[in-house]
């Protein structure tokens, strides 16, 4: 419902949604820094007041929010206005088959090059730039990762002991295992899979490691 609280709770929710106090939206919007501030919704003598709609219009424009993303934040104070999407970023996919050959990957880890497919995944792109998707293949990976599996690796995220990871070998290799120890002389991985064995590594031999953030079991 349209009132004066809702009105304007929905511009303090717009400004705290781009960090900044009320006085910063309408600085951004090209009005006066005070336009928005608490002491200014009453009047003297109580009587409320309202922003114009060309200061509403001043805000979309600066923030780029559009109406319809206004009007879904008109909700009284005290009630969490409706949470923003995630936007869906896009980001490279491909095979832990195809993973092993070269020109996919960069030295650390990164990918690079051509052949890889595409898929949408909820992630800030920018804080998570080289984040990637790696496909399960085979049964290799039971009875953590089934085939069909989809991992989402940041070749970025620090790692530590007990972290899933993938790692790929100077020979070619690619395997998910689980980082149990790692020196700088030597890396050991306990296999997802208790049929396969555990594997250790001299680090001279590894090429890259990046930590699995999330997994679509």
């Amino acid at each position: 419902m349209l009132s004066h609280g809702t009105i304007w709770h929905a511009i303090d929710t717009l400004a705290e949604r781009h960090q900044l106090s009320p006085s910063g939206l309408a600085r951004r919007a090209g009005l006066d820094p005070t336009s928005f501030n608490k002491s200014k919704r009453r009047s003297a003598d109580g009587r409320e007041r309202w922003p114009s709609t060309e200061s509403i219009a001043k805000v979309l424009g600066a923030t780029g929010a559009t109406m319809d993303q206004f009007t879904s934040l008109l909700q009284p104070e005290g009630v969490p206005a409706p949470s923003e999407p995630v936007a869906a970023a896009t980001i490279p996919l491909i095979g832990f088959a195809q993973a092993g050959a070269g020109g996919y990957f960069d030295d650390g880890g990164f990918p690079a090059g051509q052949g890889w497919d595409v898929i949408d995944f909820p992630t800030d792109a920018e804080k998570r730039s080289g984040t990637y998707a790696l496909g399960v293949q085979g049964d290799s990976m039971l009875p953590l990762y089934r085939d069909g599996d989809i991992l989402i690796v940041d070749p970025s995220a620090p790692i530590r002991r007990g972290d899933r990871v993938v790692v790929k070998t100077q020979e070619g290799e690619v395997m998910a295992k689980v980082l149990t120890r790692q020196t700088p002389r030597v890396i050991e991985l306990l296999s997802l899979n208790p049929e396969h064995p555990n594997r250790s590594f001299e680090t001279s031999q590894i090429e890259w490691i990046a930590r699995i953030i999330w997994a679509s079991q």
